[in-house]
């Protein structure tokens, strides 16, 4: 029973939007983001996807994200109810300290540019699912469509920074961002 409580707890709310549901991740997305993840688009724009992905890789992102025994809540981008795919993508917040988190998000290629992103951003800083008072994110200045879902969710540019890429096997230059919640 307590534990039955814990993992409740840890399980991350669902979120809707007019077009999405971001909701906790499934075992059955795995299949699906080992498609979109391993997809070297999608890898060389975030830090932590590898590529090629390794064989396990999505089943162990899958593992991780249920046990939700990390600092990093993970929410799939699930557009099921407007008729589109289960899973678009993925977007996370990763705890920091002092009611401060780090957003992060992915969308599968095939839709980009249809606004996907900045709503599931938009819908989670409105949600803001673990009370916090400040949020952070990044985007590598060659990914200028990640900087304008930041912005357009309200995100204030805060400088320029460097990241590694793990798919890239080297640091990017990275625009950084803000947004006060309080």
């Amino acid at each position: 029973m307590i534990l039955e409580k814990i993992a409740a707890a840890a399980t991350p709310v669902e979120i809707a939007t007019d077009r999405l549901t971001l909701r906790p991740v499934r075992r059955s997305d795995a299949g699906l983001f080992a498609l979109y993840a391993g997809d070297k688009r999608v890898a060389e724009a975030t830090q932590g996807i590898s590529h090629p992905l390794p064989p396990g890789a999505a089943e162990a992102f899958v593992a991780r994200a249920m046990a939700g025994a990390g600092e990093e809540d993970h929410w799939v981008m699930d557009g099921s109810r407007s008729g589109l795919p289960e899973v678009l993508g993925v977007i996370s917040l990763k705890k920091m300290d002092r009611g401060q988190s780090e957003v992060a998000f992915w969308v599968a290629p095939a839709f980009w540019n249809h606004g996907i992103a900045s709503e599931a951003v938009q819908a989670l800083v409105a949600a803001n699912p673990q009370k916090n008072c400040t949020l952070f994110a990044e985007a590598f200045q060659d990914n200028p469509g990640s900087a304008r879902v930041l912005t357009n969710a309200g995100f204030q540019y805060l400088g320029d920074a460097e990241s590694f890429s793990v798919a890239r096997g080297t640091t990017v230059p990275t625009w950084t961002y803000i947004r006060k919640l309080h």
